[in-house]
């Protein structure tokens, strides 16, 4: 049977797709990782990996792997760390979009730091649609990620964890002239769209949409911080997540406005494949917005 060490060595070479990087994680060389993997393979009878030059990407049978595998880790990390076979301890791969952090998902992972002092959460940043891949492949145990606009692979589960309005925000102080009203802001004003090819960018299409608005987008960005800074310095106006953390009422550069036409909802919530080693850690995420109820 493989050693623990050769299991969690496979799960850093899947993550992190060479042997060089995985084998900079473990403390080895890459020739060694290749050597770990090549031996775990044979005594499985399977191929866990595609080679491709300096990088490798999991097979079908390494992708099915792979939960099994996590489970395994997760089960003899907890043995050595002592703790109650209800207490999730060991390491968590998460990645959240930034704005999330800067929402109610901030709030979640601060209670779960409290409730499980000796569970580590590795977050990353990023897209939604790069999260979907890297969860899917078991690079990532889950992603806070917006509602999919397009169907998901069969192994992976979406969940609502809550919900935020986009709204329509605009400088307090801007550098052009500023109608009073929403839909004119929308036609007359500098726009800053945030990038149509990602997910929440298809949010704002749809808010445009609904409002029956034209624009005249002057930049695009793929960061709602970003885009909001840019606001607040009077540069143009936006549809952005009401982020539930930030203090919008009181923002000395910025106001928000409604937008014309039915709500639109960016709907935040946790990606996951159906069947991983963290899913405690998950359980425990969806529990805490369920106890929390919907975020204002």
């Amino acid at each position: 049977m493989p050693s623990i060490r050769v299991l969690k060595t496979f799960l850093e070479t899947a993550r992190r797709g060479s042997f060089a990087a995985a084998g900079q994680s473990v403390g080895l060389t890459a020739a060694a990782v290749g050597l770990q993997i090549r031996a775990l393979e044979e005594e499985l009878g399977l191929e866990l990996f595609d080679r491709g030059g300096r990088s490798v990407s999991l097979s079908p049978a390494g992708r099915e792997a792979v939960a099994e595998i996590e489970d395994l880790v997760a089960r003899y990390d907890a043995m050595v760390a002592g703790a109650r076979s209800d207490e999730p301890v060991g390491t968590v791969m998460v990645g959240a979009l930034v704005s999330t952090l800067m929402g109610a998902f901030a709030d979640a992972l601060w209670s779960l730091r409290k409730r499980y002092p000796r569970l580590e959460v590795r977050l990353f940043a990023g897209l939604s649609s790069d999260f979907a891949l890297k969860v899917e492949r078991g690079e990532m145990d889950a992603a806070i990620v917006t509602h999919p606009p397009h169907a998901m692979a069969s192994s992976l589960v979406w969940t609502e964890l809550y919900a935020e309005p986009m709204v329509l925000i605009v400088p307090r102080h801007p550098h052009f002239a500023l109608p009073d009203d929403p839909l004119a802001v929308l036609g007359a004003c500098p726009f800053i769209r945030f990038d149509h090819q990602t997910w929440t960018g298809y949010l704002v299409r749809d808010a445009l949409g609904r409002a029956g608005a034209s624009v005249r987008a002057e930049m695009e960005l793929n960061s709602v911080e970003a885009i909001i800074e840019t606001v607040r310095q009077g540069f143009g106006v936006s549809i952005v997540p009401r982020l539930a953390n930030l203090d919008w009422d009181r923002d000395r550069a910025l106001r928000t406005l409604v937008l014309p036409g039915e709500p639109v909802l960016r709907r935040v919530g946790l990606l996951e494949r159906t069947r991983h080693r963290r899913m405690a850690v998950t359980e425990e995420i969806k529990s805490y917005f369920h106890r929390r109820g919907p975020v204002r």
